[in-house]
């Protein structure tokens, strides 16, 4: 590696590492991953000298640019604002993918009996990268609805998940101690590819942000050991990078659950149960629904309103609609403030990229911790397409799946206005208490039609 290379990995990594500093805010995302790709095309572009192409290999490598660029750039650009998680699931899979592949051809290229600097990380990039891209794939098919969202379990499972762990970490000492052939590491390779699969089964759609996260931590350790593989450190530093704040962000994502990891990762929570389609709830309890119109004269005449959005309003498209809503209010005077749950929506920080898209001021954004206190001054609280984050069980329920979680205090505002499209539940599967407080308006339909609804109400009122 020559001087000149070492810098332009130098000066890579440290934008790496400002584009994440830039992440922590949504004001400053958009430039932190600007930066951030300069320090990619930096790194890549320093990469190029390094490089001893055969004429094959230089033909392979200008095939997988021409289908990968285009593939990448095109899927981005396109990309519906709720297929989000889908598209992160399917991207960092194919990241740890790719880091398992680089291992496999460095191990054939080294020998039966490769030095243990390059053996022991080379069979650990084998393994979490190939568990990353299963996982990941997985992950993806059950955030397309390509499989069910619910946890797929069967009697014996942790058992023979704890038999693919024996297996693969006794293939692994045989690597590294003994002998690396085909023979060995191949199975290895696909006994990882099976535990990524068994691992996500029986994890629910609730707990996808967790996953996603911790998935993401996986593939960013793969890469970092394929940067010890091959010398190169601006792959070990961006993989670093990656595998750390994956890691401290699952234990957010977890906390914030009010659940530990290994609850998460063991538990089969996240059951999607079928609920009643119309406004009675469970035994007979029924709700209190209002029009359009109704609801229209409560907010446009009310100090404050925060608003609670959750997956639903990204399922019917309907972030344009909610900020339209809040722009109508404001002129009257209203004070309109976004409340974030951390695992609202299908991945971490969903809600705060579906509002950003639609132009809401970042200043109006507020997380948890921002806001609980607020809801007490708050005239209304309108929940748009959320459910568990908000449910009293969270804090009141004992033998409730979220008892412990931390919850977005909606109930404390003076009114409650809850859009659903039914009484169905939330992931977690259980009646969500709030629908029945006598506080509580419900406006039931599509958040995105029942919000356009509500603009034209308001512009009337």
């Amino acid at each position: 590696m020559t001087v000149a290379v070492a810098l332009a990995y130098l000066v890579a990594a440290v934008l790496f590492i400002l584009g994440l500093i830039q992440l922590s805010s949504p004001k400053s995302a958009r430039r932190g991953n600007q930066i951030a790709a300069v320090g990619m095309v930096i790194a890549l572009l320093a990469t190029i000298p390094l490089l001893h192409f055969t004429v094959a290999g230089m033909a392979i490598t200008i095939i997988g640019l021409l289908i990968g660029v285009p593939i990448g750039a095109i899927g981005a650009r396109r990309v519906k604002m709720t297929a989000i998680p889908q598209m992160v699931a399917l991207f960092n899979g194919v990241g740890g993918g790719a880091a398992a592949v680089v291992a496999v051809s460095e191990l054939l290229l080294q020998g039966s009996h490769p030095p243990f600097a390059v053996a022991f990380p080379s069979v650990f990039s084998i393994v979490i990268g190939s568990v990353s891209f299963a996982g990941s794939m997985v992950a993806f098919a059950k955030l397309q609805a390509l499989l069910t969202g619910t946890p797929i379990t069967y009697p014996g499972q942790q058992i023979v998940n704890g038999a693919l762990a024996l297996a693969i970490v006794a293939l692994a000492v045989y690597l590294i101690a003994v002998a690396s052939t085909p023979i060995i590491f191949v199975p290895l390779l696909i006994l990882g590819l099976v535990l990524g699969v068994a691992f996500v089964l029986p994890i629910g759609g609730a707990d996808m942000p967790v996953v996603i996260s911790m998935l993401n931590a996986f593939t960013g350790l793969a890469v970092a050991a394929s940067g010890f593989v091959l010398g190169n450190f601006a792959l070990i530093v961006a993989g670093t990078l990656v595998g750390a704040s994956g890691t401290l962000l699952t234990k957010l994502m977890s906390d914030a659950m009010g659940r530990s990891l290994a609850n998460v990762l063991f538990g089969a929570f996240g059951t999607v149960t079928a609920g009643p389609a119309g406004v009675a709830g469970v035994e007979g309890r029924s709700v209190r629904s209002g029009s359009p119109e109704d609801i229209a004269t409560l907010l446009a005449y009310s100090r404050k309103v925060i608003i609670v959005p959750g997956y639903g309003l990204a399922v019917a498209q309907g972030q344009h609609a909610v900020r339209e809503l809040a722009d109508e209010l404001e002129k009257r005077g209203v004070e309109v403030e976004y409340a974030i749950h951390p695992v609202a929506g299908r991945m971490p920080g969903h809600m705060n990229v579906l509002l950003a898209e639609a132009n809401v001021p970042y200043e109006q954004l507020k997380e948890m911790d921002q806001i609980n206190d607020e809801f007490k001054s708050a005239d209304v609280a309108l929940v748009v397409g959320a459910n568990d984050v908000v449910n009293p069980a969270a804090r009141s329920s004992p033998g409730s799946p979220i008892y412990g979680m931390p919850i977005l205090n909606a109930d404390e505002a003076k009114n409650i206005v809850f859009m659903k499209r039914s009484m169905r539940p939330g992931f977690a599967g259980i009646d969500n208490e709030l629908l029945y407080d006598p506080k509580t308006v419900m406006l039931f339909g599509d958040a995105k039609d029942s919000l356009m609804k509500l603009v034209a109400a308001v512009k009337a009122a």
